[in-house]
């Protein structure tokens, strides 16, 4: 059976740009393959664990063969079970809005738990080696209009890299912009934007 994680980085549910593609990337995704399983991960309903003084305190006691207490373990294994989950998964679909140029900030958490040496890349050969071998596809919202080399679009570059520094070097994406041109030009993209999911969703 395959699995595919659904991560959604909007807190704006059924008003998200990015979610509604993603939704119907999922459903083709389904028609297709009707036993698929699908892992929702909504990261602002989780209860991430926090990157703070004693999480980082227990990471490197335990990793570096330090002695530790159990509230270092406690700390640790819960950034250990967030990873676990996301590599059980098959494939890939995020649903992402820009902020600011960039991501949302509970996505930014989630990716720096995800990314841990040992677990999801490793250093190699002077550089490194990500660990996590699969596909993925992203659905983009971004209020202004931002083509390809846009100084302002940090949202994709920094996705297609942090996604290959792991192992996810099979990256399709779309995106509906500008979403804040009024409806005719906003609406106008996010069909051109599920055409093409659509499409992609057929050979993913």
């Amino acid at each position: 059976m395959t699995r595919i994680m659904y991560i959604k980085a909007s807190p704006r549910g059924a008003r998200s740009h990015s979610i509604a593609v993603a939704d119907r990337f999922i459903e083709a995704c389904r028609a297709a393959d009707p036993g698929v399983e699908i892992l929702e991960r909504n990261l602002f309903a989780m209860d991430l664990p926090p990157l703070d003084g004693p999480t980082l305190v227990g990471k490197y006691n335990i990793m570096h063969g330090r002695p530790f207490s159990e509230a270092d373990k406690k700390a640790w294994r819960a950034v250990e079970t967030v990873i676990e989950d996301f590599k059980s998964a098959d494939k890939y679909v995020f649903a992402i809005p820009m902020w600011n140029f960039s991501l949302p900030y509970r996505l930014k958490h989630f990716m720096d738990i995800v990314a841990q040496p040992t677990y999801t890349f490793v250093p190699e050969g002077g550089g490194y080696k990500g660990l996590v071998n699969a596909p993925a596809f992203i659905a983009y919202a971004r209020g202004g209009d931002y083509p390809d080399g846009s100084p302002y679009n940090f949202q994709e570059d920094y996705m297609t890299f942090y996604l290959g520094f792991i192992g996810i070097t099979d990256v399709k994406s779309v995106a509906v912009q500008p979403t804040l041109a009024g409806d005719g030009p906003r609406d106008a993209s996010k069909a051109q934007a599920i055409e093409k999911a659509l499409e992609i969703a057929r050979s993913f």
